[in-house]
């Protein structure tokens, strides 16, 4: 079965880095690990992660999303159909379309609709949502953000940044820019930005994660090491953090926590 990396599903969904890994980290979808511990994803889960934001992204419940997408994995193929699929999520029910057959995972009001469709060998997610009206709100300015990224990232910064101007505690913007400008070769500007966050959500374990890789970035490892460790006293259960952690912990030759770090990563893979 084919399978998906972290990267080619950024390119797929217009989605960025943290928005995944915070998806992931929720339980909407529980992607294998490769050789080098990566990400894996599935088709399945390629969908499972665009309808989740998009359920999160109108205010759903998160238990109401994980049985949305329980019943919406059942119902998938193991891998894109030629015809694609067009689902749609209608309140916490879920609808799914293969060329001329559909049928319901459940019903109600309708939420939001896309399409999944094969391009060149892959797959692609194609939003479809309602003309902006002048004076774009930060969730509407945010949507745009995250479609320019692929195409014109300095016009998805000037967005996510009018964003956070009109939502000065926009954790998504904040952690999606933060991305934006480490792909970029800006971690700098990264942590400027993330310590900014922070003094709006200090508790956002997310945050101090991110802060963390971007610091990694700039060679600052101690200062990267005590980020994964304020992340870790806020959410104790993220893997990610103890694994990188971990690594750095080994490469400044301290045995004993990283062999603390690994047995935590591992016993929370179990």
């Amino acid at each position: 079965m084919e399978t998906f990396t972290l990267s080619s599903i950024q390119s797929m969904l217009g989605l960025s880095r943290s928005v995944i890994t915070s998806l992931v980290a929720a339980g909407f979808v529980t992607p294998t690990r490769g050789k080098r511990q990566e990400y894996r994803f599935s088709f399945q889960d390629v969908v499972l992660l665009r309808t989740a934001y998009s359920l999160q992204a109108a205010n759903i419940p998160p238990r109401k999303i994980l049985r949305s997408l329980q019943r919406l994995k059942a119902a998938l193929p193991e891998e894109l159909p030629l015809s694609g699929l067009r689902i749609a999520a209608v309140g916490n029910e879920i609808a799914v379309r293969e060329g001329d057959k559909h049928w319901n995972a459940e019903s109600g009001q309708l939420l939001m609709d896309f399409e999944v469709k094969p391009a060149r060998g892959s797959v692609s997610v194609l939003i479809r949502e309602p003309r902006e009206a002048a004076g774009a709100t930060a969730p509407q300015l945010f949507e745009r953000a995250l479609k320019l990224e692929a195409d014109d990232p300095r016009a998805a910064e000037a967005a996510y940044r009018e964003a956070i101007a009109l939502a000065p505690d926009y954790l998504d913007a904040y952690l999606n820019l933060g991305v934006l400008l480490c792909d970029a070769g800006r971690p700098a500007d990264a942590v400027k930005l993330y310590h900014g966050a922070l003094k709006q959500r200090p508790t956002e374990a997310l945050l101090h994660f991110n802060l963390a890789i971007a610091l990694e970035d700039l060679q600052r490892i101690d200062d990267a090491l005590a980020s994964y460790e304020a992340c870790l006293q806020l959410d104790g259960a993220m893997a990610d953090a103890h694994f990188n952690a971990a690594r750095l912990h080994e490469q400044l030759g301290h045995a004993t926590k990283a062999i603390r770090h690994y047995s935590a990563y591992r016993r929370l893979q179990r």
